[in-house]
């Protein structure tokens, strides 16, 4: 593998006995871990890993053996089902780097990589993660175990080009040369109001890398819209306490333990309905634009894999409660139930009311 992906790249095969020492020596996961089974002795912990991890040599074989299961379990308790669907593509040869909305910090890109395996697609994909998620060194090597690739955050203007430029090439080597798949969001940052837009620059980023016009060096990458759908976002009451933040600081900006709290109820939170959707690969119009001047190109590209996205939404009957109340009208009733509205009206009002609950009980 090339030497100059090594700051960015996933862990490869034959690094995973020494990521998972690491692991075992960090006293941080060691608590981590300790909370799942407090009756272990760690002596008892840490042997039974290092057993489980006898035959995984690969990132792959990570996923399938932990990753897979600890991922359908999460499913089970905090979600009603998933789906997936997707047209224009086949789990077959040709991989793809699929640029989807953000709706989750971890579960993302995992419940991708679970609907993959289970589709018979050969292999799952590698990561663009935020290297400001990184908090702690053993999350950086539970990430790389998990295939995920680090993004540079916080840099300066020359540092993000050299970075945004290391990252383009690592990319089109990933998909041409090491044959993985991609999963990255099409925006830094989830989108807290839920409209989802792709930012032109990270285009432009992937256009840095390849062969050819810009066009050719797109094609290069298989880009493929994926549209995530959740019932309810378990971190809604963190975006909307975020957003009431930085109403009242401007320049307010998220902790380490933020970004913790928002991972974990991510994660834990009760999701309902889960839907994904991959629409088919860009590749089939990118010559439509070919002939625009360079200035619109970027525009219109986004413009397109936007509508593809919001095409690919599966809508549930809160969503349309949410539209009839914003807009106090009764256009979408037919959409859903009074139970529905009841429920959504009832989760709202409780997630303002839970820190009166909570800071009452406090100072009982």
């Amino acid at each position: 593998m090339q030497s100059e992906f090594d700051e960015i790249r996933p862990f490869g095969e034959g690094e995973v006995k020494q990521a998972v020492e690491s692991l075992l020596a960090d006293r941080q996961f060691s608590r981590m871990l300790k909370g799942f089974v407090p009756w272990m002795p760690g002596w008892m912990r840490n042997g039974l890993i290092r057993l489980a991890f006898v035959g995984v040599n690969t990132p792959l074989q990570f996923q399938l053996r932990f990753i897979k299961p600890v991922l359908r379990r999460i499913l089970r308790k905090c979600s009603t089902g998933y789906t997936f669907a997707y047209t224009g593509i086949e789990p077959g040869p040709e991989r793809y780097t699929f640029i989807s909305n953000h709706r989750d910090i971890v579960l993302d890109s995992a419940i991708l990589d679970l609907m993959l395996h289970e589709n018979h697609f050969p292999t799952t994909c590698e990561i663009a993660i935020g290297d400001n998620l990184l908090i702690y060194p053993w999350i950086k090597t539970l990430v790389k175990l998990n295939k995920a690739f680090t993004v540079k955050r916080g840099l300066s203007p020359r540092e993000l080009l050299e970075s945004s430029q290391r990252m383009s090439r690592y990319m089109h080597y990933a998909i041409q040369e090491k044959h993985e798949n991609i999963w990255i969001a099409q925006r830094e940052g989830r989108a807290k109001d839920s409209s989802d837009q792709t930012q032109e620059s990270l285009l432009k980023m992937f256009a840095m890398a390849g062969k050819g016009e810009i066009v050719d060096r797109l094609k290069e990458l298989n880009l493929v819209p994926l549209s995530i759908s959740y019932e309810y976002d378990p971190c809604d009451y963190l975006k909307a306490q975020e957003f009431q933040m930085k109403r009242d600081n401007p320049s307010f900006k998220k902790t380490k333990q933020d970004d913790l709290d928002n991972m974990k109820t991510g994660i834990f939170g009760q999701k309902g309905r889960i839907h994904y959707e991959a629409m088919p690969c860009i590749n089939s119009w990118l010559d439509e634009v070919a002939e625009l001047p360079k200035t619109e190109i970027y525009v219109e590209i986004a413009r397109r894999i936007d509508q593809q996205i919001h095409a690919g939404y599966q809508l549930f009957p809160g969503n349309y409660v949410a539209l009839d109340m914003l807009n106090g009208t009764s256009n979408y009733t037919d959409k859903y139930t009074e139970e529905d509205e009841a429920f959504l009206k009832e989760r709202i009002l409780t997630m303002y009311a839970n820190p009166v609950i909570n800071k009452q009980k406090a100072i009982q």
